[in-house]
């Protein structure tokens, strides 16, 4: 991919306008339109069903690339990358696959490690926040899991979507599970899936509760420094960010330090590390150290990241890159998260810290 200089948008994230994506699903088959399935913007709170004639409009739509994802019983999950500009889009038909199915005799017999296993998963899916303490999985049977003692690693995915409740930020969230990897002996934790966010009912008590909640889960976060990047502004969200410059350990044996790290008090402009690419609304963060981003309105005791003696103790995330680029969008969604790692902060975060991808923080 070709890349250019770093150009910045005047107009703040939140002016963008809102578009329609429409559309028809059919059967690949014959042609024949596909009613009720379920089409929808991973990670967002824009979905709908098809009608009897296949059609589907997605309504509200604010501008950024998603995965527009369509699901229905009986055929295969389809997928494709949509990029919503200021413009209503019309997309060509959409067709489905049906599932071919190659019935095998198996043996069921109970699984006398499913509920450690289980419990292992969730845990590591949900987190363990107060708002994780309010998450709940309603259809803990959707979930395929396997450990291999001899990698001691967890595996796992869903059979359709996962029913989560989340009644600390007020969402119902049906989450597609296509890959959950807990790797204990390289203390690496990975999952990916398709989701879409749905607003609980609740009384006008739960409502102003859940929209404060969604304000903390947002301020510090990702989402929050992305979308700053993409404005030219972390200072003003409380972000400071800084080069780590980290060498493996020669002599690490798993009891002491497995880097030397020397942090940088100089802080970095955003284009240090972040460019746009060529095309519209994505952008790269390039970093040839790590990141250490500190966001400053909030502290934080855990000592699990590294910390300069000289820093305060606040919020910090290091990120960490397996690739030259890490790709991002204008909603501060990451696209290529296998690109970069994030600990300490961010990487504590799990399902129940999740915002959709258009949500947007209501002003005083």
């Amino acid at each position: 991919m070709k890349y250019f200089l770093f150009i910045f948008f005047i107009l703040p994230i939140a002016c963008f306008g809102q578009i329609n994506i429409t559309g028809k699903i059919v059967n690949t088959a014959d042609k024949k339109p596909v009613p009720n399935a379920s089409v929808f913007l991973s990670n967002a709170t824009v979905g709908d069903k098809t009608n009897d004639d296949g059609a589907y409009v997605l309504r509200n739509v604010k501008q950024g690339q998603y995965e527009l994802v369509v699901t229905v019983i009986g055929y295969e999950t389809y997928r494709q990358t949509v990029m919503a500009g200021t413009d209503n889009i019309s997309l060509p038909d959409i067709l489905l696959t049906p599932k071919t199915t190659e019935l095998k005799e198996v043996s069921i017999r109970p699984d006398p490690d499913w509920e450690w296993k289980y419990d292992t998963f969730k845990l590591e899916f949900l987190g363990s926040s107060a708002l994780a303490k309010q998450c709940k999985i309603l259809n803990p049977q959707m979930v395929d899991l396997d450990f291999d003692k001899a990698t001691r690693k967890l595996t796992g995915s869903s059979f359709d979507f996962l029913e989560i409740e989340n009644k600390a930020l007020g969402y119902r969230i049906k989450y597609l599970l296509t890959r959950f990897v807990k790797d204990s002996k390289l203390n690496m934790l990975y999952y990916e899936g398709s989701t879409l966010f749905e607003e609980m009912k609740g009384s006008a008590k739960d409502k102003k509760r859940w929209l404060k909640n969604r304000k903390l889960a947002y301020e510090g976060s990702s989402m929050q420094f992305l979308r700053g990047l993409v404005g030219n502004d972390i200072s003003s969200y409380g972000f400071k960010a800084l080069r780590l410059i980290r060498k493996p350990n020669p002599a690490y044996n798993g009891l002491n330090e497995k880097y030397f790290q020397t942090l940088v008090n100089v802080p970095l402009t955003v284009e240090d590390f972040t460019t746009l690419t060529d095309k519209k609304g994505i952008y790269a963060l390039k970093f040839t150290d790590c990141l250490y981003v500190m966001y400053t309105k909030k502290r934080d005791n855990d000592n699990g990241v590294y910390r300069s003696l000289t820093m305060p103790n606040y919020l910090t995330t290091i990120l960490s890159f397996t690739e030259p680029y890490a790709l991002f969008d204008t909603n501060g969604v990451i696209l290529t998260p296998s690109a970069v790692n994030f600990e300490g902060n961010w990487g504590k975060n799990r399902v129940a810290e999740m915002l959709p991808v258009d949500y947007t923080p209501e002003e005083k």
